[in-house]
């Protein structure tokens, strides 16, 4: 469970107790989509000092499917990592990729078809707590509904209904599965609301109300401007329980991550320090940041990052990630993305640092 341990006017550290290990918080979680990150093995992710992985329930259910995992041990053992997982619930990915077929909401759940190849499914909270629980995650999500920030306000109105009844029905359903089973994973409940504060507080206030062992904000980090977010972060935070975690879902920016820490965040995720390490876009540890594509960095033959917490970039020049990015070599990405995720983990520990 959590333990707070120091926090400033807003600001919070504590520990998170999960059954593979403690997490020191504030942390952010790579994104290991399919229980893998493109060309960064879990060895690399220990050097740099990752103390958990978020693994999507959505695209582990499409393949290879709970059951091989479940078959395999579990999803630690499946591939090869120690420390803890969280799982999201996949309602996130159940909605998004639905932009791209045929999705039909009902109050069970959703149906949808697969974005690898069409074929018909269904997610609901049993399913997805029955996927989850079979993975074998250290934090499960509740099944939730998540429309973008900016939809109409009936739209939200509808979505946190929702999510409150299938929120419920997640609780019941794990408290069964903990009982059968023995395994106790933490589970999570999540504000939505989009930019309507009203909606936002019935939303923690009727989930608390059912209880959880964690909360997250929702909903954000999906079509609203970083003010906009803010805004919603300073008014849902304090309204949250001190004595339980508070994850804001989908936020990797550095800069958006120390905001939201003093505000009294403690966990994020997000897979956007990976991705535009691939296009080219460098974090450095000054918390600078380059387009290493631009051409004045084809003669630029100092190291990446010479304070860099990856060894990658410490051994290698700006010329040659300039080089490998722009062939189109994979080993380019490996070393950009090793950077970018090194510096947003290294920015995590200097924030519990300072606390």
């Amino acid at each position: 469970m959590f333990t707070l341990v120091a926090s400033l006017p807003h600001a919070r550290h504590g520990i998170l107790k999960t059954e593979h290990g403690t997490v020191k918080t504030p942390f952010f979680m790579p994104v290991a989509t399919a229980g893998a990150m493109k060309g960064i093995t879990q060895r690399d992710l220990l050097e740099l000092n990752a103390q958990i992985l978020l693994c999507n329930t959505y695209h582990l259910h499409l393949q290879p499917g709970e059951d091989t995992v479940e078959r395999a041990g579990g999803l630690h053992t499946f591939i090869g990592w120690e420390k803890p997982i969280l799982t999201d619930s996949g309602g996130y990915q159940v909605f998004s990729f639905g932009k791209r077929g045929a999705t039909n909401v009902t109050e069970e759940g959703v149906h949808f078809r697969s974005h690898l190849n069409g074929d018909a499914h269904f997610i609901g909270p049993k399913e997805s707590m029955h996927i989850q629980h079979m993975l074998g995650a250290d934090i499960i999500m509740v099944f939730d509904e998540c429309p973008p920030s900016t939809a109409k306000r009936t739209s939200i109105e509808k979505a946190v209904d929702r999510t409150l009844r299938w929120a419920k029905e997640c609780r019941k359903i794990n408290d069964a599965y903990k009982q059968q089973t023995g395994k106790n994973p933490l589970l999570f409940g999540i504000v939505q609301g989009g930019l309507e504060r009203d909606l936002r507080e019935k939303c923690a206030q009727e989930l608390q109300a059912i209880g959880f062992d964690g909360y997250a904000i929702g909903g954000l980090a999906v079509g609203e401007n970083e003010e906009q977010m803010l805004s919603v972060v300073e008014a849902v935070a304090p309204l949250l329980p001190k004595d339980k975690p508070r994850y804001l879902m989908g936020v990797g920016d550095v800069e958006q991550i120390r905001a939201c820490v003093e505000r009294g965040i403690d966990m994020f995720d997000s897979v956007m320090p990976m991705r535009i390490a691939r296009h080219g876009t460098i974090l450095l540890s000054n918390r600078s940041q380059i387009r290493i594509t631009n051409a004045q960095f084809k003669e630029d033959h100092s190291p990446i990052d010479p304070e860099s917490p990856s060894h990658l970039s410490r051994q290698h020049t700006r010329s040659y990630l300039h080089h490998l990015l722009r062939a189109n070599e994979r080993l380019g990405e490996t070393i950009a993305q090793m950077q970018n995720l090194g510096v947003t983990l290294q920015s995590m520990q200097q924030l519990r640092n300072a606390q």
